[in-house]
């Protein structure tokens, strides 16, 4: 496994460099068109669509209220009638599968980023990121921040302003840092 890329190794949850040449310049493309959606006027829904579609690398239709930003773009993978609201934060340095039905309130965060502990490993510019499932009907409210390796499951809902740290199943309302169930639904 030595003669993988760092790309190859960011995705299968390794410790990669990340400042190496092809996932700096990947990330550039996306911060690019992360800037381009932000600017679009409101009123531009085909130019948005347009957009986050070549920033996602799919045909998945969705709606996100500007302004939002990500790493990548391409490690994000959306279902149907999919709506993010103001100010959404995706670092997908790993993959991010989000439902069918899926809503996030304002200000939701979704980290499969992560660093080292110790310093010097850190400061190296070594990460490692860990994949996030989202399941259909999930509703995360606002302020909510998703942290690396979580899975969330079908027809939840998350509380605003909770920190999600450890999967949480299907069927249930979860709230709080950390987020925990408080009910079934």
């Amino acid at each position: 496994m030595t003669n993988l890329t760092e790309k190859e190794k960011m995705l299968a949850g390794m410790s990669y460099n990340s400042l190496d040449k092809e996932l700096c310049e990947d990330r550039l493309r996306a911060k690019k068109l992360c800037k381009k959606f932000n600017d679009l006027e409101p009123d531009k829904f085909e130019e948005r669509e347009a957009v986050l579609k070549e920033l996602f690398q799919t045909e998945q239709s969705c709606y996100i209220e500007p302004n939002f930003f990500c790493d990548y773009g391409y490690n994000i993978e959306i279902g149907k009638n999919f709506y993010a609201n103001h100010n959404c934060v995706i670092l997908d340095v790993n993959k991010v599968k989000i439902g069918n039905n899926v809503m996030f309130g304002p200000n939701v965060q979704v980290y499969t980023a992560t660093h080292p502990l110790d310093a010097q490993e850190r400061i190296s510019g070594i990460e490692m990121g860990y994949a996030i499932e989202i399941g259909d009907n999930v509703w995360i409210g606002g302020g909510s921040i998703i942290c690396p390796g979580v899975k969330i499951g079908a027809n939840t809902t998350i509380a605003a302003g909770s920190v999600v740290t450890k999967d949480i199943p299907s069927n249930v309302l979860a709230a709080g840092n950390p987020c925990r169930v408080i009910r079934e639904l």
